[in-house]
């Protein structure tokens, strides 16, 4: 009896204290991600712009004006990044004479917000950064160019965004995927058993069901042509998850599987081929 007793005491224990651990893990991944950026680089002629969101932020960006008729791109950074890591993607578009905004989510960068959601809110941001383009630049076509969470932002818009040529990298079809997948590169397999236990945080933490972060079940809603990148090597975004994602996409749509690359800034990893096959795409399209 006094066994028993004690195992029950630890088993007690051990749940108490893993229970807050993965609380302390939720409050780590969902927490802002604000820092001050100030002006734009200087070899980046940019203008400062502000917008408000249906998110409840006001928006920072950057603008770079273009050739008129040539079209604009929108650039939405990852998880817990900000407009800074699409500089260099700015750049090369700028160069081809594309109009471009780059902005801070919700939460990000300069933009206020409570927490980072994964998408929920942020989808609102990229809808108010595509009007906010489609008021100041009337007439040109908008393209939309997302990495990781700024992909699947670009899916959960709803009502389904309004473009002329999406580009989206690395995007995570199901949150609960995206979780297990973390998991297990930390903690082996059996880590993915945990999951559940952190994406059952997402409604009394963001007020958003997990059911409602599912991009896969948003993308076939798409209709403007999509460029698919992910990386061969990606463990955070599985290949096969990416190509499910993309199974699921109605048409127009093209994949370009990058060799070796994981879960990184591919524009840096490959940086002459990506500059060619996104400028074509973009030619194409827009």
């Amino acid at each position: 009896m006094k066994r028993l007793k004690l195992a029950i005491v630890i088993l007690c224990v051990a749940l108490v204290l893993g229970t807050s651990v993965l609380w302390y893990v939720g409050s780590a991944l969902s927490a802002s991600a604000n820092q001050t950026l100030g002006s734009p680089p200087a070899d980046l002629a940019a203008q400062p712009v502000l917008f408000p969101s249906a998110s409840g932020s006001t928006l920072h960006g950057w603008l770079l004006s273009g050739k008129p008729g040539r079209g604009v791109i929108v650039l939405l950074h990852g998880l817990r990044s900000n407009r800074q890591s699409m500089v260099s993607r700015a750049q090369f578009l700028s160069r081809a004479e594309f109009s471009v905004l780059l902005f801070d989510f919700q939460a990000h960068g300069e933009s206020a917000g409570r927490h980072v959601t994964f998408g929920y809110l942020e989808s609102k941001d990229v809808q108010a950064a595509v009007q906010f383009v489609r008021e100041r630049l009337p007439g040109e076509k908008i393209g939309v160019l997302g990495v990781s969470m700024g992909g699947a932002a670009t899916l959960l818009a709803n009502p389904p965004l309004e473009v002329d040529a999406a580009v989206l990298e690395m995007v995570y079809p199901t949150i609960e995927e995206a979780v297990a997948d973390r998991l297990k590169m930390g903690l082996g397999e059996w880590g993915g058993w945990l999951s559940p236990a952190l994406s059952l945080q997402l409604k009394p933490r963001l007020g958003v069901w997990a059911e409602e972060l599912r991009p896969i079940d948003h993308v076939g809603g798409m209709t403007a042509p999509k460029l698919f990148i992910v990386g061969e090597e990606d463990q955070h975004t599985t290949l096969e998850e990416s190509r499910r994602m993309y199974e699921e996409a109605g048409e127009p749509k093209e994949m370009w599987v990058v060799a070796g690359a994981a879960h990184i800034d591919l524009h840096a990893h490959v940086e002459e081929e990506y500059e060619r096959r996104v400028l074509a795409f973009f030619e194409r399209n827009l």
